[in-house]
């Protein structure tokens, strides 16, 4: 049933022409300049701090985010914001030590870093690597979920036509190029918070409401950490004997402490600081710039669950008190993925517009970010490399929107019938867990790349394909293979009576072992590696600003904790 008016739709036509329009014009005032591939990829020099901030944060916070982490609010509770707390320290770490081993060595792909500090094997297995994983895991998923949420608003029966014009309009400002896409992620970014607080707003009143306390949000904020207290814990204790089946599944997926140790680093830091998708947006800018932005990132990343998790834990009130009955799935179950959408039901005409392009622009900003990046790796490191050496960069650029084009396609193809199962696994746990596959060993790999000198290609070779069979090994054999309890984890039933390990410990002892095995190899080789990078201590110096914003988000961190440990 389409729950949106004619209001709703101006509100939201007014935001498709506003962000074209600005895209249009950033595009024409390029044009007066001769396009080349930097700028086009990495719209090198032109991004102000704000705007890499900002762009930061429109492609990191999409469908996953808002469907998804929201979902993960329903179900797991405030436990699931450790993925956006932490990205703000993985920000901090990335701003201080990682960007400036790129920028003084002139990076402006990931498959180039690993060319530069191993050698060509690496930078092409990663390459492929990056590629199947950005169109199969994140540029489907992310249109998959966005796709689910409109549909919900508009009817079910959009579903497809939905997912054309979100690859159209993702299209349309990809085509541009980085300069166009950092530049409307800021138009995007805040809608997409002045949109996502109107609906925490909301959610928080409808729970008020709920509990006869009229319409205060802050006495709603109180009426849900009351009713639901087992959503307000950021750590779940380890399940014993008689723990509920659903206490284990909430376990498998964020595993208490445990994550802490290594899991929940690496995710984060292999996204932040590994992640061609994510870097690209301060690979063009100076060093000062690309710190500012990324640290300004990390300070808006603390208050995103207000906006992509609340909803979710609002929605778990409401349901588990007997609201949102109209807005169940068929079947007579609140989806988690659907939960979102559930609260966006209960906006008044015209807010309902505003929140739909909240969603859209978030939707938008991931696919576009992240099909400028498909196309980045496979022109830069694949297509000039490998199958025209001699492009000019005219050709570059053309073979760079071809890519885009036949990675939306795909991404379609995958979406259609939902080929993957993004829907069953569940949004945010699907790109969660099917990146870590590959998570371990890039991060080994980057990580010793940057600051062990003597670290050597065979060793990074070794490195990724170990990474991805460690965690393949963990993820699906070792229960079966080794029992359920050994020193290294424990292995829990999961809802289909399966033995699994958490996936985040999985990945954890992946990297370790990965690590291991490469420093063991790197041993064998010189005591330093030609082709190691010059780490001068001078390029982790900060400026008292980005000193200041450092101790900012650590203290404000630390409250958090503090309160909801």
């Amino acid at each position: 049933m389409n729950q949106l008016n004619q209001t709703d739709y101006i509100i939201f036509f007014l935001y498709f022409i506003g962000v074209s329009s600005y895209g249009y014009w950033i595009y024409k005032q390029k044009q007066k300049t001769k396009l080349d591939t930097k700028d086009f990829f990495l719209a090198e020099g032109s991004l102000t701090w704000w705007a890499i901030g900002a762009s930061l944060i429109a492609s990191n916070i999409s469908a996953e985010q808002f469907i998804g982490m929201s979902g993960n609010g329903f179900t797991f509770g405030i436990a699931v914001a450790a993925y956006e707390w932490l990205a703000a320290v993985a920000l901090i770490i990335v701003a201080i030590w990682f960007i400036p081993i790129y920028l003084k060595n002139h990076i402006y792909t990931m498959p180039q870093f690993l060319k530069t500090r191993y050698n060509e094997t690496v930078s092409l297995i990663m390459a492929v690597f990056w590629l199947f994983l950005y169109v199969f895991v994140n540029l489907t998923s992310i249109l998959f979920l966005g796709a689910l949420a409109i549909s919900t608003l508009v009817g079910a029966d959009y579903f497809h036509p939905i997912v054309i014009g979100l690859s159209i309009f993702a299209l349309i400002i990809t085509l541009g190029g980085m300069k166009v896409i950092g530049y409307t992620d800021v138009i995007q970014v805040v809608v997409l918070i002045i949109g996502g607080l109107v609906t925490s707003y909301i959610a928080l009143t409808l729970v008020s409401q709920k509990f006869g306390l009229g319409n205060d949000v802050i006495a709603g904020f109180g009426a849900m950490m009351n009713d639901a207290e087992d959503h307000f814990h950021l750590i779940f204790p380890k399940p014993g004997p008689d723990t509920p089946q659903v206490e284990v599944n909430k376990y498998l997926t964020v595993p208490g402490i445990t994550m802490y140790f290594a899991g929940q680093w690496i995710v984060n830091l292999n996204y932040w600081g590994c992640n061609q998708y994510i870097t690209q947006r301060a690979l063009g800018a100076d060093l000062k710039t690309a710190r500012t932005g990324i640290l300004f990132a990390a300070m808006i990343k603390l208050f995103m669950p207000l906006i992509v998790m609340l909803p979710g834990i609002a929605a778990y009130v409401l349901y588990k008190n007997g609201g949102l009955q109209n807005e169940m799935a068929p079947g007579g179950k609140l989806l988690a993925d659907n939960a979102y959408s559930a609260i966006l039901s209960f906006l008044p005409n015209g807010l309902k517009g505003l929140s739909m392009a909240a969603l859209t622009a978030a939707i938008v900003a991931s696919l576009a970010g992240k099909a400028n990046s498909i196309s980045t790796i496979f022109t830069l490191d694949i297509y000039h490399k490998y199958i025209k050496k001699d492009a000019s960069e005219k050709q570059l650029v053309w073979a760079g929107r071809i890519t885009i084009f036949v990675a939306m396609l795909l991404s379609i193809a995958l979406t259609w019938k939902d080929t993957l199962g993004v829907g069953s696994e569940g949004g945010f746990t699907f790109i969660q867990k099917y990146t870590g596959y590959l998570s371990p060993g890039i991060f080994a790999v980057f990580l010793l790349g940057f600051f062990w000198k003597r670290t050597t290609g065979a060793a990074a070779v070794v490195g990724i394909l170990l990474g991805f069979a460690l965690t393949t090994l963990f993820n699906n054999f070792a229960p079966a293979l080794f029992g359920h309890e050994t020193i290294l984890y424990t292995a829990f039933k999961n809802a289909e009576g399966v033995y699994e390990i958490p996936f985040l410990v999985a990945m954890g002892w992946a990297f370790v072992f990965t690590l291991l095995a490469m420093v063991l190899i790197s041993l064998a080789g010189p005591a330093i590696n030609p082709k190691s990078f010059e780490v001068d201590s001078t390029m982790f110096k900060l400026a008292p600003s980005a000193t200041a914003m450092v101790t900012v988000i650590m203290l404000i961190l630390t409250v958090l904790y503090i309160r909801f440990w």
